[in-house]
């Protein structure tokens, strides 16, 4: 674990990480999360049957939106040029499992950016939902997975 935060100035305070010297790599973060459903809702879900419609398909939509204004919600993130985002969606008996995978070419991680589409596909199913299901329940989100891979070019520099 980092000994300090790196959005912090030395005062203390709230800044916004300057990564203006780092290198452009390709960047990947993963993030899953599900909603648990009470089962008639899910089989409300899968026939599409739900009166606001297509539960599944507005939740992934939403979840794409949510990854592109992330630094708009987030207030230190860094605006970024997102060159995929996939938002998968997984039906079970009593839940949907959510899969977000986010990728830029950049400086900086794309990890919010995942974390923030699997968040608002879950609170859109959640809306979408909300009519018929009063116990509906949003959790276990966590970033899965991260990497950044240097250009072939940043590669050939690094000591071997």
């Amino acid at each position: 674990m980092a000994d300090k935060f790196s959005h912090t100035d030395k005062q203390g305070k709230a800044k916004m990480v300057d990564v203006g010297g780092k290198p452009d790599v390709l960047r990947t973060a993963i993030a899953v999360g599900s909603i648990a459903l009470a089962p008639a809702t899910v089989k409300l879900v899968k026939t599409n049957q739900m009166k606001k419609g297509d539960v599944l398909t507005v939740a992934k939509i939403a979840g794409i939106q949510a990854a592109k204004k992330c630094a708009e919600l987030i207030p230190l993130c860094h605006p970024l040029l997102l060159s995929n985002i996939e938002v998968d969606l997984m039906v079970k008996k009593d839940r949907v499992d959510i899969e977000s995978k986010v990728e830029c070419r950049g400086k900086t991680g794309v990890e919010m950016e995942a974390l923030t589409a699997v968040t608002v596909a879950a609170l859109t199913i959640y809306d979408m939902c909300k009519a018929v299901d009063k116990k509906m329940v949003i959790g276990g989100i966590y970033l899965w997975q991260k990497s950044k891979m240097p250009s072939p070019v940043e590669a050939s520099k690094q000591p071997v």
